[in-house]
């Protein structure tokens, strides 16, 4: 397995949107067709307005890869300005971005820390979108309440979870860390989210899983939420047996269960209607 390079990746000084050409992407057999690499210099600059819709789009999956945080920021409001919405922006720069980094690190080419990198490029974009998804009402695939739950202070995992999430394009509601279950029936009855996330790294802490879906189960309350559960010392057999819809052993499997789990419901629920 070639190694990310992520020093060849750095701005180096240079002004935003203009930058060196990321060699990470080419090593990693991402290059989309744009580039060889025989016939690129290291130090080839690539000034992002003068990039055209379609290679911009695949400079920032490159960026976004790369967690370069002002080219994210740059390219999305170069998209803005040029007529895209912020739907599009989000689904066909963003999360495509995202999805990419997703798979890199379910297949262990890249780690947490490449993924966070990514995950706060990520977030920079967001953070000019958000405003004018709100806006324009642009659609969601759903919504989560995550938090690690009560004797836990561990948050890197849930926290990758929460923003890899929103990058899919998730609303998330992050309740941090020690959380009761007064505090996760709280945000439930609030946000109304369609999936509850439960985080632990302690051996000591998981079994407060099982407590809080057993007071879901005892207020009738249980099948209003898609429960996922994730950490270190979990596995899908502890999932089963604190009455779990799924574990997820990492951010990229939490993403694309909590898809699959969502369209199924909606599925059901369609099902249901039909039959009424």
């Amino acid at each position: 397995m070639v190694p990310l390079v992520l020093a060849l990746c750095e701005s180096a000084g240079k002004p935003v949107g203009v930058k060196r050409f990321c060699v990470s992407g080419i090593l990693n057999g991402r290059d989309g067709g744009r580039k060889d690499l025989g016939t690129m210099s290291d130090e080839e600059e690539i000034i992002l307005s003068e990039l055209n819709d379609e290679e911009l789009v695949l400079q920032m999956h490159d960026d976004l890869y790369d967690g370069l945080k002002e080219e994210i920021e740059e390219g999305t409001n170069i998209l803005l300005e040029r007529g895209w919405t912020p739907y599009d922006v989000l689904t066909k720069a963003l999360v495509e971005g995202m999805r990419i980094v997703g798979i890199d690190f379910r297949d262990g080419i890249l780690f947490v820390p490449e993924v966070l990198l990514a995950a706060n490029a990520m977030k920079a974009g967001m953070a000019i979108l958000r405003p004018l998804l709100v806006e324009t009402g642009a659609p969601k695939l759903g919504s989560m309440v995550i938090g690690t739950v009560k004797g836990d202070i561990h948050d890197i995992g849930k926290n990758l979870v929460g923003m890899m999430m929103e990058g899919a394009g998730f609303d998330v509601i992050d309740l941090g860390i020690n959380t009761d279950v007064d505090k996760y029936l709280a945000a439930l009855e609030e946000h109304k989210p369609d999936i509850l996330g439960m985080s632990a790294l302690l051996t000591t802490t998981m079994p407060y899983m099982k407590v809080v879906i057993d007071t879901l189960i005892a207020q009738g309350k249980r099948d209003d939420y898609i429960v996922l559960v994730g950490g270190a010392p979990l596995n899908e057999e502890f999932g089963k047996a604190v009455g779990a819809d799924a574990y997820c052993r990492d951010a990229a499997v939490a993403v694309e269960t909590a898809k699959n789990l969502i369209a199924r419901k909606h599925n059901q629920l369609g099902a249901r209607a039909t039959t009424a």
